[in-house]
């Protein structure tokens, strides 16, 4: 896992411009909305990269890969990198909003095709975040 916050490209009086990333062929982008106490996640893909921006809200990620387990609390502005077979899970530590973004075949039809679910989790829900 790779965290980084993006700086903006370019501002003015009427705002900002921020590359989220760059110099990258994505296949897919995709809004994902969490209440606090969701997990999502728990699996890895032998083929994408996946690169999760938060919109709002904080969520914790924890990814385990050849350097180990590593987790952070990520904010909005935040983008973590998980390469392929990385596993990586997040939950939100308040209600939140992110982007997937990928690059590789999980995504559409094809999200089951790369997407592996882990045997043990890296993170799992509250009792109280279950409902």
């Amino acid at each position: 896992m790779k965290v980084t916050r993006p700086k903006a490209a370019f501002a003015d009086s009427r705002g900002l411009i921020l590359d989220i990333v760059d110099d990258v062929n994505l296949s897919s982008v995709t809004l994902i909305t969490n209440k606090k106490g969701a997990v999502r996640g728990n699996h890895f893909h032998k083929e994408t990269v996946q690169y999760t921006f938060v919109l709002s809200g904080r969520v914790k990620y924890v990814s385990k890969g050849p350097r180990g387990r590593r987790s952070a609390v990520l904010k909005a502005g935040d983008l973590a990198v998980s390469p392929p077979n990385e596993a990586h899970a997040t939950e939100a530590l308040t209600d939140a909003t992110f982007l997937a973004l990928s690059s590789g075949p999980r995504h559409g039809r094809n999200y089951e095709a790369d997407t592996f679910r882990l045997t043990v989790p890296l993170l799992s829900p509250k009792k109280s975040a279950r409902k």
